[in-house]
């Protein structure tokens, strides 16, 4: 009878446990910056398409479903694409005119330090491997160098 509840007692410390360990993660999550709103072009256009049929909370869902935006950044980015105005990689600076390009995210990337993200955006672009799409972001040349 004592073996019973204390197994009964062990299972509740561990679900307790687990929970704290879950909430927990889910609040350092909330402290996380989000990456700033690039899209891809696919993702742009389909949203253009939802804003021009008047469905701009679908063109936020959307958004949201394929970036790791929040509602706080996806929609003022509906917005935006909806009226024409080009998206902000950081605030108060436009977008690049090379972003409409994949080099040109890509490179937009990889110069903001976010090596990891621009290999992964090629990847979901092209279909490449990981050592191919890493060797592609490596060999992009920075705005600067261009220059």
């Amino acid at each position: 009878m004592i073996l019973g509840g204390f197994f009964i007692f062990a299972v509740l410390v561990v679900i307790g446990v687990i929970s704290l360990a879950r909430t927990a993660a889910r609040n350092r999550g909330e402290h996380v910056p989000r990456p700033s709103p690039v899209l891809s072009y696919d993702l742009e256009r389909r949203v253009r398409a939802l804003t021009d049929a008047d469905r701009l909370l679908h063109a936020i869902k959307l958004i949201r479903q394929e970036t790791t935006l929040g509602l706080k950044e996806a929609k003022p980015a509906a917005e935006a694409i909806a009226a024409g105005r080009p998206l902000s990689v950081s605030p108060g600076r436009p977008v690049s005119p090379l972003i409409g390009t994949l080099a040109g995210r890509a490179r937009e990337l990889k110069a903001s330090g976010r090596f990891e993200q621009a290999v992964h955006l090629v990847r979901g672009e092209t279909g490449m491997g990981q050592a191919e799409a890493a060797a592609f972001v490596n060999a992009l040349e920075s705005e600067a160098d261009t220059a």
